[in-house]
């Protein structure tokens, strides 16, 4: 299976300039090929084969006076920005079809100056050492390794998020791990007051627990709208609006990094102590259209949770088991499977 590690890097001001171009030059490829792609759709005419649109908006985009900058980057990343758009099209298609598992994808969309930027080099592109990683056409970039890399990476992407940190994401192939067996049998259930209520048939550090949650937004939110407010003050465009923005989004970068460390170590011990995991299936996309709960249910980040334990369930060998949200699991005797139909609120 295959696993994905991220660290921290600190390019210098140079690496930041050719960083930048790099990620533009991928922006540019990308937007110029979907526009070719839907203009062919909207002619009636098949979508350009991957091959095809390497050559015209790379190959030969390099040989023009208005595109011949694409050569002062990489080729290698420039590619896989194509490889992505092309699998992003194949996923849309398997999805309207029926044949791809879960919500239906929505097609490519174009990439913004402002959002967070990528760029993924593929072997042959760039080279691991003990206290750098050389990516081509860029240069040494220093990093922090908070774990060593279990197997030699098969790609590696740079990521420059809305808050102006740099992070590289390393590709890795790795074989499962087996924890010893367990016989432990857990239910949670998930809310907004606790955000898990974790039920069990055999005795473990998590029997009978009530999980609260940081909630980071909740505990936060007069300094989110203080800032929020001196952003909608700027003229937009402005060195002080740009200044603002990145307040905002270093806020939203610690509050996203509070609440994912505290998923990783909930989820992370539940997987260790038990070998089967019951979940409920929940309708958030329909939940946070309610607009009293949605910023609450936002801040718990229980999609996030779920994917958390799916894949730790494979990585560890143990069993996660979804509960259709249409079952009646509260109105049914766990012992004899009678429905006792519906219940008071109060009845817990």
């Amino acid at each position: 299976m295959k696993a994905r590690f991220k660290y921290r890097i600190y390019p210098t001001l140079g690496q930041k300039q050719r960083l930048a171009r790099l990620f533009g030059c991928v922006r540019v490829v990308w937007n110029d090929s979907l526009a070719c792609c839907q203009e062919k759709y909207k002619l009636g005419k098949k979508k350009p084969t991957n091959s095809e649109l390497q050559k015209q908006f790379i190959t030969l985009a390099k040989k023009t006076e208005k595109k011949k900058w694409l050569s002062e980057v990489s080729a290698i990343p420039l590619q896989q920005s194509l490889n992505n758009l092309n699998q992003a099209y194949q996923n849309f298609f398997k999805s309207t079809q029926g044949n791809r598992e879960g919500q239906p994808i929505r097609p490519p969309k174009f990439k913004s100056r402002k959002s967070k930027q990528t760029a993924r080099f593929t072997k042959g592109g760039f080279k691991v050492g003990q206290h750098k990683v050389y990516l081509a056409k860029i240069g040494k970039l220093k990093i922090v390794w908070s774990r060593e890399l279990p197997a030699i990476p098969s790609s590696v992407t740079v990521i420059r998020d809305s808050a102006n940190r740099y992070f590289l994401i390393f590709v890795v192939e790795v074989l499962p791990e087996v924890l010893s067996k367990t016989y432990n049998s857990v239910g949670i259930d998930l809310g907004i007051k606790t955000f898990a209520t974790i039920g069990m048939f055999h005795t473990t550090s998590l029997h009978g627990k009530k999980i609260d949650t940081p909630k980071p937004l909740k505990k936060r939110v007069k300094k989110y709208r203080k800032l929020s407010k001196s952003l909608s003050k700027k003229t937009k465009g402005s060195k002080r609006y740009e200044k603002a923005r990145l307040k905002i989004a270093k806020f939203h970068a610690k509050l996203k990094d509070t609440r994912i460390d505290f998923l990783h170590k909930l989820s992370t011990k539940i997987i260790r102590e038990n070998q089967t995991i019951v979940l409920e299936d929940l309708n958030i996309s329909g939940m946070v259209k309610n607009r009293k709960l949605s910023r609450a249910i936002s801040d718990l980040g229980w999609r996030k949770f779920r994917t958390f334990l799916e894949g730790k369930a494979e990585k560890y060998g143990r069993v996660l088991r979804v509960i259709n949200r249409r079952d009646p699991t509260s109105q049914t005797y766990y012992c004899c499977g009678f429905e006792g139909g519906k219940l008071d609120l109060s009845i817990s």
